[in-house]
């Protein structure tokens, strides 16, 4: 299974740079996940010729690195504030395109390089296309807090409706999981019934004072491609059509 869904990452990602990355573009975000070295290793065999004179834009660690070690040019969104594509994964995207992402408490700077981007296209594997949001993805809307709110954030968030809402802790460090920008990372599961107005939610997410920066994403994508089991690939896009 691990190699199907390996192959269904690298599909999706080939077909999203075949498809949105073209020569002319020259700002382009990279996102956070286990799609986007696909998306990479596709964009370097376009050539040393056409990538010599683009700026590829991270948005955390793991881009940068990608960037650095592909031998691509690194940029800052501080200093290119318009981006021509950027190509990001997903943890969950339902039928309007709506996205959970932050699963790799990346959530902020995948959203700055997101609404930067002229064109934002999602990237996936089969096992991320759902319906409505929370359907595969149970543990929660990741949510990053300034460290010194996270205490009442949690108390709040159960009050609104995810009583099993809680601090994301680190797994090879003892405490908590500490994003690039220094802040934690709450995961908070909501009800179906929340999860059918993703953008109510996410300004209602917004609003709480300590909140960062929250891990739905409406209404920003263009399309969504999903690499499928059988070696196809699902495109979902904006305006509602699908490709399958």
């Amino acid at each position: 299974m691990s190699q199907q869904i390996e192959a269904a990452k690298k599909l999706a990602a080939y077909t999203a740079v075949d498809n949105h990355v073209k020569p002319t573009d020259k700002f382009i975000g990279i996102g956070s996940g286990s799609t986007v070295p696909y998306v990479v290793d596709r964009i370097l065999e376009q050539g040393e010729e056409v990538n010599k004179d683009r700026i590829f834009l991270p948005t955390g660690f793991q881009s940068r690195q990608l960037i650095v070690n592909g031998g691509l040019r690194l940029g800052d969104v501080s200093q290119y504030t318009h981006i021509d594509v950027t190509i990001d994964g997903a943890d969950e995207v339902d039928s309007d395109l709506n996205c959970i992402k932050g699963g790799g408490a990346c959530q902020l700077q995948e959203k700055v390089l997101a609404e930067a981007a002229n064109t934002f296209i999602v990237v996936a594997d089969f096992r991320k296309k759902s319906s409505i949001l929370g359907t595969s993805w149970k543990q929660g809307v990741p949510i990053e807090v300034a460290p010194g709110a996270y205490a009442p954030m949690l108390e709040r968030l159960k009050k609104m409706g995810s009583p099993n809402a809680a601090l994301r802790m680190a797994k090879m460090k003892a405490g908590p999981v500490v994003t690039d920008n220094g802040n934690f990372v709450i995961d908070a599961p909501f009800s179906e019934e929340d999860y059918k107005n993703p953008k109510e939610l996410l300004v209602k997410l917004k609003m709480l004072t300590g909140v960062v920066e929250v891990g739905l994403f409406c209404d920003m994508a263009k399309a969504a491609y999903f690499g499928n089991e059988d070696g196809s690939v699902s495109i979902r896009w904006s305006d509602g059509k699908t490709e399958e």
